[in-house]
């Protein structure tokens, strides 16, 4: 074949020779259909296809509608998804880093959107992103109602991906939770977290992997029956169902999503200037990852606290005297929910006991 044959020099150019494939990206539309639309709720209008992602809402339920919107990634989990060749769970981490965001305002979620940037489309690697995405959503009980795909060749190698996406709830202008609804002598639970959720992975991936050399088809730890990878590509809890029961349940003054910056990056958010967060590490347990992770890379608890959820992923700020009404119905959502501690007068800080 002479170099004007293959269109490397003299010849006709297309597309896919410039590393974009269009078959490829048609192929992997027709593959999400289904999965999509597994996520529909009754309010969504049409099909996907279209230039914009339709949603009525023609809601009695709301006299005052706020909408509520929160927009994230899935940070560097994405390159431990790329380097396990997993793809099928880190679609839950974008839905969950989105949802549970705007639940902090005590918001439904309605919709979700995802922007999927490839190397090279592969049909079968799109299928699986979305199949997380949908999943979390189909969780969260929002509809997927549309998102896009794009091939960079050149700006991305093949098997190289990024995945962020967009969420949109609703809230009663009345309800909306935040620090001004809290007081001294309100009680703090913990929701916990199994896994490091989606933040801190470029600390952990420098430790585990780089620095201990750790390979991701072994032991997570000593003793483990799972893989590093499995242990790193734990899926991020949705708490957005949970906190919905807790809000028909008692009256939540705050919420807390514990993501990049720990608890004390997070937690102080909710609070007003005039009151601290006084927390007890000792009423939960952190999973033995955030141990390991210390432990190889001989970082100081200051630095961990300040990183990772250490094992906490949403803290619910409520009156003392609904305490255990609301620990009763978190864990009756399927979450071993624990009181961590008070709130106090004090200048908008946490401080631990």
């Amino acid at each position: 074949m002479t170099e004007q044959q293959d269109g490397r020099a003299g010849g006709s150019e297309t597309y896919k020779g410039a590393g974009v494939d269009i078959a490829a990206g048609e192929e992997a539309v027709l593959r999400i259909k289904e999965k999509v639309r597994s996520t529909f709720r009754p309010e969504v209008i049409g099909d996907i296809g279209g230039f914009g992602g339709l949603f009525s809402f023609a809601n009695h339920r709301y006299v005052h509608p706020v909408l509520v919107s929160s927009t994230d990634g899935v940070g560097t989990k994405a390159v431990v998804a790329q380097a396990a060749g997993r793809f099928d769970t880190i679609g839950v981490d974008l839905v969950a880093m989105c949802v549970d965001d705007i639940a902090c305002a005590g918001a439904e979620p309605l919709f979700f959107l995802d922007y999927i940037a490839v190397g090279h489309l592969d049909p079968d690697h799109i299928e699986q992103l979305v199949e997380g995405v949908a999943e979390g959503c189909r969780q969260a009980g929002c509809a997927l109602i549309g998102g896009e795909m794009a091939e960079h060749p050149g700006a991305m190698d093949p098997g190289e991906f990024d995945l962020v996406g967009f969420a949109v709830g609703v809230v009663e202008r009345d309800l909306m939770l935040g620090p001004d609804r809290v007081h001294a002598g309100d009680a703090l639970i913990g929701l916990p977290s199994p896994g490091l959720r989606s933040n801190g992975y470029s600390l952990a991936r420098r430790v585990l992997l780089d620095r201990a050399g750790l390979p991701l088809d072994g032991p997570a730890y000593e003793g483990a029956r799972h893989s590093l990878a499995e242990e790193l590509l734990e899926p991020s809890v949705v708490y957005a169902p949970a906190i919905r029961a807790l809000l028909d349940a008692v009256d939540v003054h705050a919420l807390a999503h514990v993501t990049g910056g720990g608890l004390p990056g997070n937690l102080p958010r909710s609070l007003p200037k005039g009151c601290d967060a006084i927390v007890d590490e000792a009423t939960w347990e952190a999973p033995r990852i955030f141990g390991e992770v210390q432990r190889h890379g001989d970082i100081s608890p200051e630095e961990m606290r300040s990183v990772f959820n250490m094992g906490l992923g949403m803290v619910a700020v409520v009156p003392r005297e609904d305490l255990y009404a609301a620990l009763d119905t978190l864990r009756a959502a399927g979450h071993r929910a624990v009181e961590i501690g008070a709130v106090e007068r004090g200048h908008g800080q946490l401080r631990y006991a």
